[in-house]
């Protein structure tokens, strides 16, 4: 009899197992020419090499539907075990979720301009998303970098920032280097726990797969098979945007968002998000997505800041 181990990785196996190891007992139930036991994260099953090929492959079909969708039910077992092998292999739809968050949580572009943000990286290997305050910029990024991971089209999610103080000094903060980072680094994280379990993205943390650090810590970098996101761009010095641009590498999509509206760069300072925008508008594979007012999804009044704002700076 031959013997096959099954590790579950990504994903927490109370969540995989089920209440009492319901979601167990019924795969079990599929394969009764199986024996199957499990300890911890690992199922080890006997017997013949086809049957367990064939076992081994519908586990993973499971583990994907989970760190997919953040559930599993018995009937999407159920349903998952019965469809033949040309009903797995179809290619994904492309629908207007990005994500299944946390909680079951619908996470989707929501504005045109956001819609327009998915299509375009769809497409090209780097997008500028610019627009001010709430429109959902960073938001929407992260979503989009959290669904490469999930299909495999990415191996890692970069994410940063220039550390540039608004109106602060950090160095009056307490703490090391990370702790007086991380609260700036905190919009990043926030969207990061809507879309992925706690468990996971703390493991994703701590193995490399997902990394937040400041702008200058990509210095020297090559970027492959990741998803990066450079944040609040417009404090970026046209050194660090040109240093920024040049890691990327094989197989990697990039996403850099900002407000030049709320630049906070010492006052003769040149902005290198304004620059890139110029200097890159016509290069092929380079995509660039304004957005306005009316992608504001925060509070009402956000949106009519924004308005009141934008006409005191034009008079």
């Amino acid at each position: 009899m031959n013997e096959r181990l099954i590790t579950l990785e990504e994903i927490n196996p109370v969540d995989f197992f089920g209440s009492n190891n319901s979601h167990l007992n019924l795969i079990k139930s599929y394969y009764p020419k199986l024996k199957i036991v499990f300890r911890g994260n690992v199922i080890k099953a006997f017997g013949e090499p086809v049957l367990l090929d064939e076992f081994e492959k519908r586990i993973q079909v499971l583990v994907n539907y989970l760190i997919k969708y953040n559930k599993l039910d018995e009937t999407s077992i159920e349903q998952l075990l019965l469809a033949s092998q040309k009903e797995l292999q179809k290619k994904r739809v492309y629908d207007d979720v990005l994500v299944h968050g946390v909680g079951g949580n619908f996470i989707k572009a929501q504005t045109e301009n956001q819609q327009n943000m998915v299509k375009a990286i769809a497409v090209n290997d780097m997008l500028f998303a610019v627009g001010p305050a709430g429109t959902g910029k960073t938001y929407t990024a992260v979503a989009m970098a959290v669904r490469a991971l999930k299909e495999k089209e990415v191996k890692k999610i970069i994410l940063t920032r220039p550390a540039v103080e608004s109106g602060e000094n950090l160095g009056f903060l307490p703490g090391d280097m990370k702790e007086k980072l991380d609260p700036y680094m905190q919009p990043l994280y926030d969207a990061l726990r809507d879309m992925i379990p706690a468990e996971r993205l703390a493991s994703h943390l701590e193995k490399g797969v997902i990394q937040i650090a400041p702008l200058a810590f990509m210095r020297g970098r090559t970027l492959d098979n990741a998803f990066v996101i450079l944040d609040e761009a417009q404090n970026t010095t046209h050194s660090q945007m040109k240093m920024f641009l040049t890691r990327m590498g094989k197989r990697a999509k990039f996403v850099i968002t900002g407000d030049p509206g709320q630049i906070d760069l010492p006052r003769k300072q040149v902005s290198g998000l304004k620059e890139a925008l110029l200097a890159l508008k016509d290069v092929k594979g380079i995509a660039q997505v304004y957005l306005d007012g009316k992608d504001v999804i925060r509070h009402r009044l956000v949106k009519e800041i924004i308005t009141a704002y934008k006409s005191i700076e034009t008079e």
